[in-house]
């Protein structure tokens, strides 16, 4: 669903890692996933992970996401209004959201640059 392409495997002292690319590659788009199997569900709280967000340049490319979560009939959150950006969520199989939010507006909306 996410377009990742498997770039490598490593061993780590915690377990096996694989790695997945996006885009471009690179080390500012990779994805790295430490594989524990025995691992209870994770509890929200301190510790653990929320969510992991992505980046969608533009709403266009949100709206192309939309449509393709639509295509694999994925539940999702629909496209959110966060002000700032728009967003949209939805659990990977293990449960864990992923939100694909946009660039822009950005925080310019209602605050000029010089005086963030």
């Amino acid at each position: 669903v996410m377009n990742m392409r498997k770039a490598r495997d490593y061993a780590s002292p915690e377990g096996e890692v694989h790695v997945f690319e996006m885009g471009e590659g690179g080390p500012a788009a990779e994805l790295h996933v430490l594989v524990q199997p025995g691992l209870a569900p994770a509890r929200q709280g301190a510790g653990a992970v929320h969510h992991v967000a992505f980046r969608a340049p533009d709403q266009e490319t949100l709206h192309q996401w939309t449509a393709r979560l639509a295509e694999f009939r994925l539940p999702s959150s629909g496209e959110v209004e966060r002000y700032y950006f728009r967003s949209l969520y939805f659990r990977e199989p293990n449960g864990i959201l992923f939100e694909i939010a946009t660039d822009g507006p950005g925080f310019t909306a209602d605050e000029p640059l010089e005086t963030l």
